[in-house]
């Protein structure tokens, strides 16, 4: 499981590709347990999901009474009860499951008994009242233990009288409510005739159910998705052995980050015959341009041809006009890659979402706002026009698994973002975060430290100039930053005002120079009044922070070369070559005594080697960001090289950790 920590902070991303082992299908886990719990004989399951939804579904029938008993080889043994659960009577919390909640009721509510049902704030907001009304028809007894027509529920023992010969339900709030309908209908022991009034919303998913119900012994007759029988007589029998597909859902973030980042990206565990219907996402990716391949088990996806993931930009798909109905979870999938069309894409037939685990029209509409789109949405549809200027933002994820896992591909947004509760993805892909960084390739990082007079300004700006990546001077944003608040007035122990003056800065690096809000302060920031200033602010823990995103911001494709304090420990931990660049004292104040002098200033090279140890003395023992190579940090000691030996190292250190290919301005 993902452990539960506040945010997570995705790094521009530049690439993907690789192959994704898929975790088990929710959709399909939930309900052969429950099919495997109701029928006779001894089921058992391989590749069942293992997440929050389908945890909530063994507690559930383990404490009605059924026996779970797991296999050495990671399958798991249901022993069918044969159409009836042992204990009659039972209290069953169910998270924000509806896979599990709405299936369990209709059979709990049909079988009869002592049960109340519950789940968690948001499952209380999800209504379940067409459900209930159609059980009410077949004589079961289901009294609201809160607000009419939602969780939690109490079922009592349904009335010994005959079901009527049909029974409605309404078809465009959730297919679950046909699905529980369906489940539950063999166990009423007579013939059932459900008949959905208006459209079936998510075809496939009653597909499945109907599909799944067969190999377990019982076959729906259906009238196109108007009419729907199941005959006397039916019963659940067990298929012996059972091999859940990976989950279709999941399968779209990386099919999508394949499109984004080069590819291929491959996911293994669902293909071309697949039952579950979101597969038909990957027929929507190659209308945007995606290159798509499918096989038996498996489908991979990869950016239109020519793309070049190390160039300036992710690629541009195609916008998309696109009919959801039949896909409304890979949809919020469609809704992250509108960010990367070529215009305003819309998404229809997304009412379902209104009731998911958030109100996902509202929460997409939010956060891909956050980013610089432009969105507009009603009740059943969503409209997404790209950023013009792509934004940093801190996302929310409501608790949705789905919102986090759809927001990822943000990252190849050039910006760093923020998912808030990235542990939400539990739900459904405990190891999403995982798979995630397996794949993707954040924009590569080159951080540069080493006390004062070492070289690493020097070294930095000429790796940077070889490889055509971007450069980060930190201590000129610290002291472009002391040169504002001289200026401006700002005291220099006033943390408040200068987080709020960083707030106002535009830094650009150009032309080896610096500009704050447009002028130039290349040689302004260079005074010993400004250096003094920097050096007093740089130890304030509120002006670190207020200045990471402003550094951040300078990671972009193709990559970057930072030097400075922090760099590979806070500012960019993940950073593929982190150096620690150092030389003898007495090498140091001579090569900051040729500077000066190259500069026609006074020079003392006694005093210079005094000044420098001052220095290092001071850096270490600062409070805040002392001066000491990270644990990962690759020492080189310069002492004895020339700039264009040390550059040449560096280099080769690039090459062999950041993947970096001598195709790729490597010099």
């Amino acid at each position: 499981m993902s452990e539960r920590i506040p945010h997570l902070d995705l790094p521009p991303a530049c690439a993907a590709a690789g192959t994704v082992q898929l975790p088990g299908s929710k959709s399909i886990s939930n309900r052969v347990l429950l099919l495997a719990a109701l029928a006779h004989g001894t089921t058992r399951l391989y590749d069942l999901l293992d997440a929050d939804d389908t945890a909530r579904m063994r507690e559930a029938l383990t404490a009605l009474g059924v026996t779970l008993q797991p296999q050495p080889d990671g399958a798991l043994d249901v022993l069918g009860c044969g159409g009836r659960f042992p204990n009659r009577e039972a209290s069953l919390f169910l998270g924000n499951a509806g896979t599990a909640f709405r299936p369990l009721t209709a059979a709990l509510a049909v079988l009869g008994g002592d049960y109340r049902l519950d789940g968690v704030a948001r499952m209380r907001e999800r209504p379940i009242g067409d459900l209930v009304d159609a059980l009410a028809r077949w004589g079961c007894q289901i009294d609201y233990l809160g607000t009419q027509g939602y969780p939690p529920l109490r079922i009592g023992e349904r009335q010994s009288v005959a079901a009527p010969a049909v029974t409605r339900v309404r078809g465009n709030v959730s297919s679950q409510f046909l699905t529980a309908l369906l489940i539950a209908a063999p166990l009423l022991g007579q013939e059932a005739v459900i008949e959905v009034d208006g459209t079936l919303i998510s075809q496939p998913y009653v597909a499945m159910t109907i599909a799944l119900m067969a190999h377990f012994g019982v076959t729906v007759d259906r009238e196109g998705w108007q009419r729907f029988v199941v005959p006397a007589g039916s019963r659940y029998r067990s298929p012996g052995t059972w091999y859940v597909e990976g989950d279709a859902s999941s399968a779209s973030y990386f099919l999508a980050l394949g499109a984004l980042g080069g590819g291929p990206v491959r996911v293994v565990g669902v293909g071309e015959k697949s039952v579950q219907g979101d597969v038909a996402f990957a027929d929507a990716l190659a209308q945007m341009g995606a290159r798509v391949r499918k096989g038996e088990n498996w489908i991979e996806a990869a950016a239109p041809e020519g793309f070049d993931p190390m160039g300036g930009a992710a690629p541009r798909l195609r916008a998309l006009t696109y009919d959801a109905t039949a896909i409304p979870d890979a949809a919020m999938t469609l809704a992250a890659l509108a960010l990367f069309g070529d215009g305003t894409s819309r998404l229809t037939g997304i009412g379902s979402w209104r009731v998911k685990e958030t109100d996902r029209i509202a929460a997409m509409a939010a956060e891909l706002t956050k980013v610089g789109a432009t969105v507009a949405c009603g009740d059943d549809w969503l409209e997404v026009t790209p950023p013009a200027t792509w934004r940093a933002a801190t996302i929310a994820t409501y608790d949705d698994h789905r919102m986090a896992m759809a927001m990822s591909l943000t990252a190849f947004g050039d910006c760093y973002q923020r998912i808030l509760d990235p542990a939400c993805v539990n739900k459904t892909f405990p190891t999403y975060w995982a798979c995630y960084r397996a794949i993707v390739r954040p924009v590569p990082v080159v951080a540069i430290d080493g006390p004062s007079a070492s070289g690493k300004g020097t070294v930095a700006a000429r790796v940077a100039a070889a490889l055509g990546w971007h450069t980060l001077d930190s201590g000129a944003v610290y002291r472009a930053l002391a040169w504002l608040a001289l200026e401006k007035g700002v005291a220099l122990d006033d943390p408040a005002a200068l987080v709020a003056l960083a707030g106002t800065a535009r830094l650009e690096f150009r032309d080896g120079g610096v500009a704050v809000n447009g002028v130039d302060v290349g040689d302004a920031i260079r005074t010993e009044a400004v250096s003094c200033a920097a050096s007093r602010i740089a130890t304030l823990p509120a002006v670190r922070d207020a200045l990471l995103a402003l550094q951040r911001a300078s990671r972009r494709r193709p990559g970057l070369v930072a030097d400075g304090r922090d760099m590979g420990s806070v500012v960019f931990p993940d950073a593929c070559v982190k150096v620690f660049l150092t030389a003898s004292p007495e090498v140091r104040a001579e090569r900051r005594y040729k500077q000066l002098i190259a500069k026609g200033f006074n020079a003392n090279i006694d005093q210079l080697r005094r000044e420098l140890a001052a220095r290092d003395a001071q850096d270490r023992a600062r409070a805040v960001a002392p001066l000491q190579a990270a644990p990962d940090a690759r020492q080189l000691d310069t002492t004895a090289m020339t700039i264009d030996e040390a550059v040449a190292t560096v280099l080769e250190w690039v090459r062999t950790a950041c993947a970096v290919s001598d195709a790729v301005r490597v010099g």
